[in-house]
């Protein structure tokens, strides 16, 4: 194993913040990463309204999320490079500002394609949670970095859950969709300042060019790849459009590689970060995000499915948030204790106990999913595992890698994670597709049933390549934090 890179911000005293200053750091950047969370799936439950309040396809509004998705392949490395040659606290301020104004956009829009224009610049901000988990191992003390990571990742379910909650209380007082963006206007704006005045940015700036050609190269690959996999059930998987992207993408990522491996200072080393070290943590990254963008929108439809059906609990958009509590509660829990399980254990191990008991949360659900204990009793396990499993994820993957290369390499395993929810969301909604008799108001039990332990597996797997990395680094975990 490569001897672990020493932290630039260890020698030049970056690292001295008083205990004060060091808790409003991480409050801020929670908060932010709180927000993006937030307007990931605040929309969600709002598509069926937009459908009928912009008289649109289901194909039209599908696009309000999408193209979030999309926005966010593109810039998530580039910001984080950007993060890397030129602050990573300047580049959280950029992505607040988009977020900012992409609110603002979507909450004036009166029309389908200022609304998708919206979330477009919305979905920019994505790259924040990366450039975050840079920024605090840029300025935390060793023995503090996993804890701190694992809090601002667990912000990720949090956000999610508040999202829902708002959504929902909105939604039953109102038609209009824009006062659910107007408060992320709000949010935006208020977490703005908070990080303005509160986070510190004392690590390394390589400066220099941004290899362009790298950028839109990427860019574009990935639109391509994830455009295929968001339309591959509404297009047909066999259609000359979705083999098309396919194609298109598996070209133009062959092409961005020989580039990136050619010039002098590329976007991603490609080279550091297809390592042994790197490929455990995006592997398990892919797994893991497949299986919680699976089981976040799958519980969710489970609750709101019609009690006609035999199996449903005819939930409202407000009982799903509700619902999702025990796992915002134990997902924070299991963050705030993660520094000292992974200080114990090393990430790799931490790791693949979180992903275990993920796995364990969609066993439980596949076996029982009677009622609203069934669904609070899967959350609660599955905080656990998630706020464990990505506090430990974010550490493994910015532990070997140079100071100034952390932003990238933490902004390249988020996009991975994406990637991996993209998948686990168009697989889970072709079996759901596949097991919906004609006519019928919902799918038969069975194709929930079958997704969960798609998603149970999809964790397991993950667990399985974290424990394997770590009994293959025996001996470099423990000290592995810089």
């Amino acid at each position: 194993m490569a001897a672990t890179v020493p932290a630039v911000s260890d020698v030049t005293g970056g690292r001295t913040g008083t205990g004060r200053g060091m808790a409003a750091q991480l409050a801020a950047l929670s908060a932010a990463g709180l927000v993006v969370s937030v307007q990931q799936t605040l929309v969600l439950p709002l598509l069926p309204r937009l459908m009928a309040a912009f008289d649109a396809s289901v194909t039209a509004v599908t696009w309000v999320f999408t193209v979030s998705l999309l926005a966010g392949a593109i810039t998530t490395p580039l910001l984080s490079r950007f993060g890397d040659l030129y602050g990573k606290k300047p580049m959280i301020m950029v992505a607040l500002g988009l977020q900012l104004a992409g609110s603002a956009v979507c909450a004036l829009s009166g029309s389908l394609g200022p609304l998708i224009a919206g979330r477009a610049l919305q979905g920019t901000s994505m790259a924040l949670i990366p450039l975050a988990i840079a920024l605090i191992r840029d300025t935390f003390p060793r023995h503090r970095v996993a804890t701190a990571i694992g809090f601002i990742s667990a912000t990720m379910g949090i956000g999610g859950t508040l999202g829902m909650i708002v959504t929902g209380l909105v939604a039953a007082r109102t038609d209009s969709h824009r006062p659910v963006f107007w408060i992320n206007v709000a949010l935006a704006a208020a977490v703005l300042a908070l990080v303005a005045a509160c986070a510190r940015d004392v690590g390394a700036r390589v400066g220099g060019r941004p290899d362009v050609p790298g950028a839109v190269l990427l860019g574009g690959w990935l639109v391509c790849l994830l455009l295929g996999i968001s339309q591959g059930n509404s297009w047909g998987w066999a259609s000359p459009g979705v083999l098309g992207l396919f194609a298109a993408a598996a070209a133009g990522c062959a092409v961005w590689t020989l580039v990136e491996l050619r010039v002098r200072a590329p976007l991603v080393d490609v080279r550091l970060l297809a390592g042994a070290q790197s490929l455990a943590a995006n592997l398990t990254a892919l797994l893991l995000g497949f299986a919680m963008f699976a089981g976040f929108t799958l519980s969710a439809q489970f609750i709101q499915t019609p009690e006609a059906t035999g199996y449903g609990m005819g939930g409202s958009v407000l009982d799903v948030g509700l619902l999702s509590l025990p796992s915002t509660v134990t997902m924070l829990a299991a963050s705030m204790l993660a520094g000292r399980l992974v200080l114990w254990l090393g990430p790799a191990f931490a790791l693949a106990g979180g992903a275990a008991f993920t796995a364990l949360s969609f066993g439980w659900l596949a076996l029982w999913n009677d009622g609203p204990v069934d669904i609070m009793m899967f959350g609660a396990i599955q905080g656990l595992g998630l706020g464990t499993a990505y506090a430990a994820m974010g550490t493994l993957a910015v532990q070997h890698v140079p100071m100034h290369q952390s932003g990238i390499a933490s902004g390249i395993n988020s996009l991975v994670r994406v990637a991996g929810g993209s998948v686990g969301g168009a697989a889970t909604a072709s079996v759901i597709a596949a097991c919906t008799p004609p006519g019928a108001i919902a799918p038969e039990l069975r194709g929930y049933v079958l997704c969960f332990v798609i998603a149970a597996v999809g964790a397991g797997l993950a667990a399985a390549v974290a424990a394997l990395h770590g009994v293959r680094h025996r001996g470099g975990e423990h000290h592995g934090i810089s």
